[in-house]
């Protein structure tokens, strides 16, 4: 549903340019960001966990895209009793870098399609292991919030990863919200992600 595309790199990174973010050079400002908050941790918990292989230093991201990904588990877990697979958040150039040798299709560290992780706005959450209803759920919450210009997703092929950049207008998005709270045991309809994010709102 979400090819990547050159459209797509060029949209993220006016959204990185519209909020005047750094694009994160190395570990020092990478902790310079964490110590001021502008970079808050997302927690493992009930719908959600890592990949092994993720560094627990970069396991960040900005305040609103740690919103998103909150939201997300706690209404995929809703819906499967299951969790979703976070294998990537904020990167340094340096790490980019590093990771363009061993991977070709890797976004670039600078210019207009530079890797939006670099701005920590951005994480990669695991396809691989999903099952067609849970790629169709997650599909269809993207859809929806995607039209409403609140992210910027790609189901990347080669990774096999839904990459998906958030917008810092997510969290204004959110506290608008009606909330209908879910009963204990109801199940979420796959068609419907706004009753699925008023829901998962209202927990918070």
């Amino acid at each position: 549903m979400f090819r990547p595309s050159h459209d797509s790199l060029l949209r993220q990174n006016e959204e990185i340019d519209r909020l005047e973010l750094p694009r994160i050079a190395d570990d020092i400002e990478l902790e310079e960001l964490k110590a001021s908050h502008d970079l808050v941790p997302i927690e493992e918990g009930e719908g959600l966990h890592f990949d092994r292989r993720l560094d627990p230093s970069r396991r960040y991201c900005r305040p609103w895209t740690r919103d998103f990904v909150e939201d997300l588990s706690e209404v995929y877990y809703r819906q499967f009793h299951d969790k979703i697979q976070v294998n990537s958040a904020v990167r340094t150039v340096k790490i980019q870098k590093k990771l363009r040798r061993h991977n070709r299709n890797a976004a670039p560290v600078d210019g207009d399609t530079a890797s939006s992780h670099l701005a920590g706005i951005t994480v990669d959450i695991q396809r691989r292991g999903m099952t067609k209803a849970q790629i169709h759920f997650v599909e269809y919450y993207l859809f929806y919030l995607n039209a409403l210009g609140l992210v910027e997703p790609e189901e990347e092929r080669h990774q096999w990863v839904f990459h998906i950049m958030v917008s810092d207008r997510y969290s204004d998005w959110r506290q608008t919200q009606t909330i209908f709270p879910l009963q204990p045991g109801e199940q979420l309809p796959v068609t419907t992600p706004a009753t699925v994010v008023s829901a998962v709102s209202s927990a918070n």
